[in-house]
């Protein structure tokens, strides 16, 4: 775990995020280098957490006037996560949101009898186990933290309603991560943590850069399918983030308009 602190001064109160401090994990690239990007714009100190210290640096170089802190961790590994929240305790003194992120597809278009059990645990691990071990670092320094309180968004997907062909062991992961968010919200009402989920589907990143040349349909056919701009969905999150911990958002679900999701199938 290396930590890399960049140049700016905690802010105390204010609107906003002013004052605020998040985390989020896997924010070198696409979904949460833009919820981070918009986080550190919007007045938030924002720990950025993954697996490449010189993405997370990118990442902080955006908005170099913020305050923010690069720490080197896969979410997989306990070790790791504790020496992330720890640093992040030491840097900014609390944790007001976590934003769970990090995550991956696994091997596409890979049919389930020829799945490896490897690459199911690696999903698994980093998709769920690492969105748990996240939240319970996060939960714990919330329920101690004067004062008490936070906000917990889980990062779930249009695949945590209705699968793609051939996407179990990521399918999976998702639909567990709802049951996470839901046991997660109710374990934290009486400590003022709130903890919701936000469902994407085809936001344009190195991710999914596939959609538009053509992905598997449940028909058999490869189609080209429409992305929106990443920014949409990072000011969703804001939006989430910057509610009252007495205001909720359960669950949102943010995708392009037209993309094959409703009657998916």
């Amino acid at each position: 775990m290396n930590t890399v602190n960049n140049a700016g001064d905690v802010r105390a109160g204010g609107e906003g995020g002013a004052g605020r401090v998040a985390v989020v994990t896997g924010a070198g690239s696409g979904i949460g280098r833009a919820v981070a990007v918009e986080l550190l714009r919007g007045g938030w100190s924002v720990a950025l957490a993954g697996r490449r210290t010189e993405t997370l640096e990118e990442t902080a170089a955006l908005v170099p006037s913020a305050p923010s802190l690069a720490v080197r961790a896969d979410v997989a590994r306990e070790e790791d996560v504790t020496a992330l929240f720890a640093a992040v305790v030491d840097r900014f003194g609390r944790v007001d949101l976590l934003f769970n992120n990090a995550g991956t597809f696994g091997p596409g278009g890979v049919p389930v009898e020829e799945l490896s059990y490897d690459a199911w645990k690696h999903v698994v691990d980093t998709n769920l186990n690492g969105a748990f071990l996240c939240a319970q670092a996060a939960y714990r320094r919330m329920k101690e933290q004067d004062p008490q309180g936070g906000r917990i968004i889980n990062n779930g997907s249009i695949s945590a309603h209705t699968p793609r062909p051939h996407s179990a062991p990521y399918t999976a992961t998702k639909h567990a991560l709802t049951g996470l968010t839901k046991a997660l919200s109710l374990d934290g009402r009486p400590y003022r943590i709130a903890v919701g989920q936000i469902d994407i589907g085809n936001a344009a990143t190195d991710m999914t850069a596939r959609m538009e040349k053509g992905v598997l349909q449940a028909n058999g056919e490869v189609v080209p399918e429409p992305v929106m701009d990443v920014a949409d969905v990072a000011r969703t999150v804001r939006h989430m983030a910057e509610l009252p911990l007495e205001a909720n958002v359960q669950f949102a679900t943010v995708l392009a308009t037209t993309m094959p999701y409703v009657g998916r199938g």
